[in-house]
């Protein structure tokens, strides 16, 4: 008789392969990703399907530093090139240590980065008004000459400087989705739409083309998870679970909720919009698509929470 595995989808954090500001070379992040992945392959061992989504942030803010450091003598890369690149070297990093993984263990798996595109609507009002601070501080007559030059959009930021802004617009389609179904099918790992996908569009004649734009990763991999019909959402962040009044003498952790409990939470103002807000939102567009069950908790206690015992359990109603 066949088994049937379940599928999880799992989002881990850019930042969460940088340990603190000496640790960011590339030789650290492997080192995290090697920790990161000794906890998928538990959850594999336990019977689970797993794609693997990531975060990017910290990534593209290098490249975009080097391409402006360099700019005397090479061309700029757009934005949408840069997700493309952090896709694959980030998937890299996951690709290998999970293959040093399988090796160790004696277990016959795969993995396979997809270079995931996610479509957006290229009238989404997040174009008219960008938010997204991305690339170096600057003066404000480097950020001007750049903003002329460039067409760029420039904000100063709380008195540190100027800064480019981009659109963060909602992810609308995952353009690999098929391929991502059928590889898990074949029993590969998958890694895709890191750092929320390449941001693209239809054009007027139906073509995609790439915008420079920045999608939430939760947002993207909640709507991968949904497209896939996953059984279960799970954001690894840096906090074993989530607490409500946080940092406060009535802090408390949450261990097991409905969607409308925590929907409750959020617009009651728990979680802040640059912090644990956009989690709690990516959860419950999973559950208002049918998803059945999504947990948030940290790398080290995915096992803990794959068993019930740790983290925090957001239900259906």
């Amino acid at each position: 008789m066949t088994v049937m595995r379940k599928l999880a989808v799992l989002a881990i954090g850019g930042n969460s392969l940088i340990r603190d500001r000496d640790h960011q070379r590339v030789t650290d992040q492997f080192e995290v990703a090697r920790e990161t992945c000794g906890h998928v392959r538990e959850m594999i061992e336990r019977g689970w399907d797993v794609v693997v989504t990531h975060g990017n942030g910290p990534q593209v803010g290098f490249i975009l530093r080097r391409c402006e450091l360099a700019i005397s003598e090479l061309h700029p890369v757009p934005l949408d090139s840069i997700g493309a690149d952090t896709q694959g070297s980030i998937g890299y990093m996951i690709q290998q240590s999970l293959a040093n993984e399988f090796r160790r263990h004696h277990m016959p798996k795969q993995a396979v980065t997809v270079v995931t595109q996610v479509r957006v609507d290229a009238d989404d009002p997040a174009f008219d008004k960008p938010t997204k601070p991305i690339g170096s501080f600057m003066d404000e007559q480097t950020a001007n000459k750049h903003a002329e030059e460039e067409g760029w959009t420039i904000r100063e930021d709380a008195g540190r400087g100027w800064r480019r802004v981009v659109a963060s617009p909602l992810p609308q389609d995952i353009i690999e989705r098929e391929a991502i179904l059928r590889l898990v099918g074949a029993g590969f790992v998958v890694i895709a739409v890191g750092g929320g996908g390449i941001p693209v569009v239809r054009n007027a004649d139906g073509d995609l083309q790439g915008v420079a734009a920045v999608i939430d990763k939760d947002y993207a991999s909640a709507l991968l998870a949904s497209r896939l019909h996953a059984d279960r959402f799970i954001i690894s962040t840096a906090v074993d679970q989530v607490f409500v009044d946080y940092g406060k003498p009535s802090q408390r952790g949450l261990d097991r909720l409905t969607r409308s409990e925590m929907r409750e939470f959020l617009e009651a103002g728990q979680f802040p919009a640059g912090s644990m807000g956009p989690k709690i939102q990516a959860v419950l567009n999973y559950l208002d698509e049918g998803g059945q069950e999504a947990i948030i908790t940290s790398p080290d206690k995915l096992a803990e929470a794959l068993d019930g015992k740790a983290g925090t359990f957001i239900l259906p109603d």
